[in-house]
């Protein structure tokens, strides 16, 4: 479940370890991707950056070819040594790049076409992306305006809304409401415009936090560390602990899924009161 800031990691550790170097060989099970690299072979290319944008992944190759993924719920990017053994099978490659050095794998990735920059600069899909989040220029102020133009939806499903604001997950979107100590189930027009600024700013606050260090591998098993201090040994506020505790107020978290494809929310209902409009 690849959150926006797994996509920022992930693209930061793919650009570290492969900008600069040619690639060699390019496999993949797109029949689309097949039928450009036999018009305009990837192997001696360049890989000149890897960047992220909300949650896509782009590759820019020299010679004016951008390979652009979305991972989506399950994919995924694993960066190997040659001789190392993959951690998923196989039957889950979508994508193989290889460089003298390196082996990077798309597992599961149900979204990959290869570009030029004009029908980049033209991806609908890209275009309509709200503010990243990540982005060293992001524009609070735009995301506070899309999300209080979503007045009649459920602000659960607003901060997943990669339109509104771009690069936020699902895990993350617990941790924001509860940092914000806002409803998930609220109405965007029954928040106050404080609310809808702490909102931005705890999600702005919490990925960049959760954004990893560009030396840690790309499947190494990290776990999840705080998102509010930084104590290493605090976990998450709510994301996962169904049941459980609040570490603030004591009462017992709730889960429950919602939104059309059924994400889970997990609150503490006394931080986060319920409200109507």
């Amino acid at each position: 479940m690849p959150e926006g800031d797994s996509i920022f990691r992930t693209a930061r550790l793919l650009r570290a370890a492969l900008a600069g170097e040619a690639v060699v060989r390019f496999d993949s099970v797109f029949p689309a991707l097949n039928r450009v690299n036999e018009d305009r072979p990837l192997a001696g290319r360049s890989i000149e950056s890897v960047v992220s944008r909300g949650k896509h992944l782009l590759m820019t190759f020299s010679g004016d070819l951008i390979l652009h993924t979305h991972m989506r719920m399950h994919g995924v990017w694993h960066l190997y040594q040659h001789d190392e053994a993959w951690r998923r099978p196989a039957r889950d490659m979508r994508i193989e790049l290889r460089t003298a050095a390196h082996v990077a794998v798309g597992f599961s990735v149900p979204v990959a076409e290869l570009l030029t920059a004009r029908q980049l600069a033209r991806h609908e899909q890209l275009r309509r992306l709200g503010p990243d989040l990540l982005d060293p220029s992001f524009d609070a102020d735009e995301a506070a305006r899309r999300m209080r133009s979503c007045e009649q939806e459920v602000v659960a499903d607003v901060l997943l809304n990669q339109q509104v604001m771009s690069g936020l997950g699902n895990v993350l979107k617990s941790e924001v409401l509860f940092t914000a100590r806002v409803d998930p189930f609220a109405r965007i027009d029954a928040l106050a415009d404080e609310e809808i600024d702490a909102l931005v700013n705890a999600s702005r606050r919490l990925i960049s936090m959760s954004v990893l260090e560009p030396w840690q591998s790309l499947t190494a098993g990290t776990g999840r560390r705080t998102l509010k201090s930084i104590d290493p040994s605090v976990r998450l506020w709510v994301y996962g602990r169904g049941g459980e505790r609040c570490r603030v107020c004591g009462e017992a978290i709730r889960s429950r899924k919602t939104g059309p494809d059924a994400r889970i929310t997990y609150w503490c209902p006394r931080c986060q009161p319920a409200r109507t409009v």
